[in-house]
């Protein structure tokens, strides 16, 4: 037992779940946890933001990066209201997020006083937001408070989640008994009779082909073994870009997939909502559907799939391998033909241009172990067919969401989570300025993040379609900019301006190397549409 306070209770038990990086921005209803931050020194890492937005966008980096909780803390009422986008861009990813936020004093709590930043019953509005929110009443009940929120973010379908504390919480004492790190409980055992009708409708398929995303990441060694076995080609979107490296015939993209749709007589979805492929591409009669989802609830959304293992990716993948040894044999290789086939969709796709030239000249600046962190914009839209990636997490994207003008303070906490590594931020000028304030975060912590900012002073997107569906009728797409080098050298970020993809492959090779802060302006007419290799015409009912 301790005596303290409830701020240092609350930061005593976020520090014993190993978190080392809290993002926020300070004020009144905080100023305790930030007096509990500053004395608690070199334990905790803080890292300010100008914006209470970035503090919630680079939590989220840092989360989708890594895979641990991004931890990040504002003040309550319109301060929480600011990180709402990142907040359901975290949802929608899966994504670890901590919101740490405080309240009025607990008197006020309910009564529609009017204190500073009071908002009617904020717990109900984070509730909409998270998958789980949770208000701290007493000292005492901090450290359980926090193991619930660390077991709701990483237990079963990760996802954000939210803690409160009144101001006059933060500051009262009390006896305080400390915990050990939060246990995440297991997702469950596999059903053994599951996995073995799984592993005879592999092994009856002869053209069976793996939809992985998010979800099956920390089952990449078992997915690759798997994709081997059945020789299946591997395709992958958004979360899922790397869990098999590009660099291997199968790995297939997303216009790959929709040509192996066609043909495939068995569908493997691994951690995935596989949203294009039912929403999109259809689901042909009679073929074999297997879904592996530690979300019990993924499984009812759509058609109900042949065999459904609710469980760890992981846990099940190996369940089935086992199952297979004993009625699977060694299958040919596919090698020759899905490399022909990854071959003639890079030709396909090298027409949208000049943003697959630009993802080029990135990918060749960009070791294998960097991070590229996308943005809502024509390149960040190509990128997820186009770039190739080696690693998981390595392709950061808002994922469903789409939300516009998240990058830049996503990108910062990429980088703030893997300070060894080089971090590239793609981005269009419209949604740049949401949080291009946030350079003064970059320059004021050092944190060495790289943006290629494209710009045709235009949302393009919204543009085209104003041309395309509306007759030409344009409004609001239209953009006045600043001096974008003039802007990033005004908070001391070394800044220059590129027009071709050679020039860009060297300028960026060159700002990776000094690993410091900067940004390099690349100006871009209308871009080619990436969105037919996206949306797709369905290829059955």
């Amino acid at each position: 037992m301790h005596e303290m306070s409830g701020a240092d209770a609350l930061l005593a038990q976020i520090l014993a779940n190993g978190t080392d990086t809290i993002y926020g921005l300070p004020g009144g209803q905080l100023d305790h946890f930030f007096d509990s931050m500053h004395r608690a020194g070199n334990r905790i890492r803080f890292i300010g933001s100008r914006h209470e937005q970035g503090a919630a966008y680079m939590a989220l980096g840092h989360a989708r990066s890594t895979g641990n909780p991004g931890v990040y803390c504002v003040v309550p009422g319109p301060g929480v209201l600011n990180t709402a986008a990142a907040l359901c861009t975290a949802y929608a990813t899966n994504a670890p997020v901590l919101c740490l936020t405080g309240q009025i004093p607990s008197e006020g709590l309910g009564r529609g006083i009017g204190y500073l930043h009071e908002l009617p019953d904020q717990l109900a509005t984070l509730s909409t937001l998270t998958r789980a929110s949770e208000r701290i009443m007493t000292p005492e009940a901090a450290p359980d408070a926090v193991n619930e929120a660390f077991r709701r973010m990483l237990g079963g379908r990760q996802g954000p989640v939210s803690l409160e504390m009144p101001m006059d919480i933060m500051a009262r004492k009390g006896r305080v008994k400390l915990l050990p790190p939060a246990s995440v409980p297991p997702a469950g055992d596999v059903d053994p009779e599951a996995a073995a009708a799984a592993a005879r409708m592999m092994a009856k398929s002869r053209a069976p082909m793996i939809v992985a995303g998010g979800g099956a990441i920390g089952a990449r060694e078992e997915l690759n073994e798997l994709a081997e076995r059945l020789q299946a080609p591997v395709v992958t979107f958004r979360n899922g870009r790397g869990i098999v490296s590009d660099r291997s015939y199968l790995s297939q993209n997303l216009v790959a997939g929709y040509e192996l749709w066609r043909t495939a007589d068995l569908v493997i979805g691994i951690g995935s909502r596989m949203e294009q492929q039912y929403l999109h591409w259809g689901i042909r009669e009679g073929r074999g559907v297997i879904r592996i989802d530690i979300d019990p609830e993924e499984f009812a959304r759509h058609a109900a799939p042949d065999v459904a293992l609710n469980c760890d990716a992981g846990v099940a993948i190996a369940a089935i391998l086992g199952a297979l040894d004993a009625i699977a044999g060694t299958r040919p290789s596919r090698e020759g033909e899905l490399a022909a086939l990854k071959d003639s969709v890079r030709k396909r796709i090298e027409k949208v241009q000049p943003q697959v030239a630009y993802l080029d000249a990135i990918r060749d600046a960009l070791p294998d172990d960097g991070f590229l962190v996308d943005e809502i914009t024509q390149v960040g839209y190509a990128s997820w067919y186009a770039f190739p990636v080696y690693e998981p997490r390595h392709l950061v994207t808002s994922g469903y969401q789409g939300t516009l003008g998240y990058g830049y303070a996503t990108a910062l906490g990429v980088k703030a989570a893997n300070p060894d590594k080089p971090v590239v931020n793609l981005a269009g000028d419209g949604g740049f300025l949401y949080t291009s304030n946030e350079m003064a975060t970059a320059a004021q912590y050092n944190i060495g993040l790289v943006t290629v900012l494209f710009n045709n002073n235009k949302f393009q997107n919204v543009q085209r379609q104003q041309r395309d569906w509306f007759g030409g009728r344009i409004i609001g797409s239209d953009l006045k900019n600043p001096d974008f080098i003039a802007y990033g050298e005004s908070f001391g970020i070394s800044s220059s301006r590129v027009d071709t993809p050679e020039a860009l492959r060297n300028e960026l090779a060159r700002y990776l190397a000094r690993d410091e802060p900067g940004l390099i302006e690349v100006p871009v007419g209308d871009m080619a549409s990436p969105w037919e290799f996206i949306i797709r015409e369905p290829l059955f009912a």
